[in-house]
């Protein structure tokens, strides 16, 4: 016999957000940044979140789990300062040195986890932007009450897509693995909405497939889990790459059409 809610807002969003994220390995960042920065993008990210945006040339904002700054920089050269919070001291590393080539001295940088945030530390700013950093953070609603409690303004937060990840979902059934996705934009809403912040949502029309120089390229790009995979694995990742990579003669790049990022902006005005 099947059991009814009454009240659809008894259901305990946290508690399944936490339960898909069980057994999730944390990336190793600090290993990652040096791909991070020497990766120049290849898909519409960036403009689509700055499309949306509410931004004025005075604000302050908080760039939460900030990484080596490629949304950092861009965000200094719109507003008058930008706070980047990240937990990994080689990405924060690689973001002040961006900082120093971009001439951007409105930056300052907070090594702490996203976890960890306090209003208390941070004070008020005028926009908290978190982009594609919370997809795995718990607890979810202590960060978020914080960062609604910090921003003046707006809150900008991106996270996954219902279709993210094809080509590596695919890879992961050919090893025989049972890819756990991230939880669902619909968890991160609820959670939101059981918090009284009642959020704005937006998918991002993303239109372009991401391109590569090499099958290296594709390889270690961040989105495929090569600290995970042992040497035969990621032979077997190398052959499928090879398999499904079409090489475009004209532009010299590998591509498949399904390799498209797939994003969902939540934003909200404070009240």
């Amino acid at each position: 016999m099947k059991q009814c809610i009454e009240n659809p807002n008894d259901v305990d969003w946290l508690g399944f957000w936490a339960e898909r994220l069980e057994g999730k390995v944390n990336k190793d960042w600090d290993a990652a940044a040096p791909g991070f920065y020497k990766r120049t993008k290849k898909d519409d990210y960036n403009n689509a979140l700055f499309d949306m945006l509410i931004l004025d040339e005075n604000d302050s904002v908080l760039d939460v789990g900030c990484g080596e700054g490629s949304i950092t920089i861009p965000l200094s050269k719109k507003v008058g300062k930008v706070i980047g919070i990240d937990s990994s001291p080689k990405m924060l590393e690689y973001l002040e040195k961006r900082a120093v080539e971009n001439n951007a001295n409105n930056i300052e940088t907070i090594l702490k986890p996203i976890e960890e945030i306090r209003y208390e530390e941070i004070g008020d700013v005028d926009v908290v932007v978190c982009s594609r950093s919370l997809n795995a953070i718990i607890p979810l609603d202590e960060v978020l009450l914080e960062l609604n409690k910090i921003a003046n303004k707006y809150v900008f937060i991106t996270i996954f897509g219902p279709e993210n990840k094809k080509i590596e979902k695919d890879f992961d059934k050919e090893l025989g693995i049972k890819t756990e996705d991230f939880p669902d934009y619909n968890y991160f809403f609820n959670i939101l909405f059981n918090l009284g912040i009642y959020p704005n949502i937006q998918r991002f029309d993303l239109n372009n497939y991401r391109e590569y120089d090499s099958i290296d390229e594709a390889m270690d790009n961040g989105k495929f889990r090569l600290d995970l995979y042992n040497d035969e694995e990621k032979e077997l990742l190398r052959e499928y790459l090879e398999r499904i990579l079409t090489f475009d003669e004209k532009t010299k790049k590998y591509y498949n059409v399904k390799d498209k990022a797939d994003w969902i902006m939540v934003w909200w005005k404070k009240e």
